[in-house]
């Protein structure tokens, strides 16, 4: 059966049978997994075990593991990193690449070994001097080039470790200056500047599988309806952008988004996005967005089978080795400062 055009969390540690039962009916194209559903890795490896026994097939399996403040895995279950602007975001040209491809390299071994293929990163938003905390710690800086060169070497990280990488927040949502977590951010700066700055680093890596929208609306571009929503931005993204990849929403829960499940899912897709996400495992909401959420047929079908193609297995790698090598690099920078 081919899967819904939905990617849906869970609830807890374990799968309830209710929840057994809807996955099976709706057979979503992914899981996403959060802190309340992480608590040592064997019951980890069981609970992803279990979602793809669920669902009968090698399901991809997401989760937010940036490093830093948005980490869903806690040490000791992950290594434990400092924010991205705070550890490879300022080092020089190089060195910070490396370090990144590193840093994102020793995640992907993390998660592969727990079960997990797809990370949420890397994250090309785009710095400025009054960007949200919500963002402005997770980003990688101000220049929009260095955030393409640092958001390649993360992808690169991640896919030679396996896991499939997710550019996020498309088109951007670096300029946000209130949270889309609990409000709608609007961002009035003429669109020939976003495509020449925000919109930038997501062009240059238009080859990745996949991207998530942001729940930001760019008012020179669509006053009435956020990224997500926009089937105005959603061509940009394709057309001007050169983005074929599978294209699925941020969460579908979060506040910047109004109306009834029903209606913002049927928005999202009438709008373009191949895929809806819904994260906080609510089976109510999650009965509503399947009610709508189609199978995945035509380009959005190919888009993720395309996708799925890019998974590979891991290449050999030296997890302690790479730790010791940051910390040389790191501190070569250090010395060289002192």
């Amino acid at each position: 059966m081919t899967q819904s055009a939905v990617i849906f969390g869970c609830e807890g540690p374990t799968l309830l049978p209710r929840e057994v039962a809807f996955f099976r009916e709706v057979n979503p194209w992914g899981f996403i997994l959060f802190a309340r559903n992480l608590e040592t890795p064997d019951q980890i490896k069981a609970l992803t075990s279990d979602l793809r026994a669920t669902v009968g097939w090698d399901i991809p399996i997401l989760i937010d593991q940036e490093g830093g403040r948005v980490a869903r895995l806690r040490a000791p279950l992950a290594t434990e990193w400092p924010a991205p602007k705070d550890h490879f975001g300022t080092l020089p040209d190089m060195t910070s690449e490396e370090v990144a491809w590193l840093r994102y390299r020793i995640i992907a071994a993390e998660l592969k070994a727990l079960g997990i293929d797809v990370n949420c990163a890397p994250m090309l938003d785009l710095m400025q001097p009054d960007t949200h905390d919500i963002i402005a710690d997770r980003a990688y800086g101000f220049d929009p080039d260095r955030i393409a060169k640092l958001g390649r070497a993360v992808a690169q990280g991640l896919l030679d470790g396996g896991v499939l990488p997710i550019m996020k927040h498309i088109p951007g949502h670096g300029r946000a200056t209130i949270d889309s977590h609990h409000d709608l951010p609007r961002v009035s700066v003429p669109k020939e500047t976003l495509l020449a700055t925000d919109f930038a680093p997501f062009k240059a890596l238009a080859d990745l599988p996949m991207a998530m929208t942001g729940h930001v609306v760019f008012e020179d571009i669509d006053p009435d309806n956020c990224a997500t929503l926009s089937p105005t931005v959603i061509s940009i993204i394709r057309q001007g952008l050169g983005v074929d990849g599978l294209l699925m929403t941020d969460d579908l829960s979060m506040k910047a988004l109004s109306g009834s499940f029903a209606d913002r899912s049927s928005a999202a897709l009438s709008a373009g996005c191949d895929v809806l996400l819904h994260c906080n495992g609510v089976m109510e909401e999650m009965t509503e967005v399947a009610s709508v959420a189609p199978r995945l047929s035509g380009k959005s079908l190919e888009r993720a089978d395309t996708a799925l193609a890019h998974r590979r297995e891991a290449s050999v790698f030296d997890v302690e080795g790479a730790g010791a090598r940051i910390n040389d690099l790191i501190n070569s920078v250090n010395a060289g400062e002192s």
